[in-house]
């Protein structure tokens, strides 16, 4: 496996596992349609989280939210609706949280949690 695409599955491992520990319910993990990817979608009471992971193993490039961009910004809106529209899911609330990892070679990985970054 690509060392990227595994410093990345480890991050949304990582981000998957303090939301459940947190309450959360995750519906979908790396959900696909011809416009992207939805890297985690979960729930908790009446809330729907669609989760953008960002992970990295430096910032010598900038950091991890700095990679999200308007565009992507609306594809994730926009997969947010689609995934609800092809699951009939129709909650009471809807947010897009955005989460950044940076896992250097050595220490400790730096976690930064946006809730409702986007929507």
């Amino acid at each position: 496996m690509d060392e990227r695409i595994a410093v990345g599955r480890r991050g949304e491992a990582a981000v998957e596992r303090h939301y459940v520990g947190h309450g959360y319910r995750v519906v979908a993990r790396n959900w696909r349609c011809r416009i992207g990817e939805l890297d985690l979608v979960l729930t908790r009471g009446g809330t729907l989280v669609v989760c953008e992971v960002k992970t990295r193993r430096g910032t010598e490039y900038g950091t991890p939210l700095e990679k999200v961009t308007r565009d992507k910004a609306e594809r994730l809106r926009r997969l947010a609706a689609r995934w609800m529209a092809l699951n009939d899911v129709h909650p009471g609330d809807v947010r897009i949280d955005l989460v950044a990892v940076v896992r250097p070679p050595r220490g400790r990985a730096e976690v930064e949690h946006v809730r409702g970054a986007i929507w």
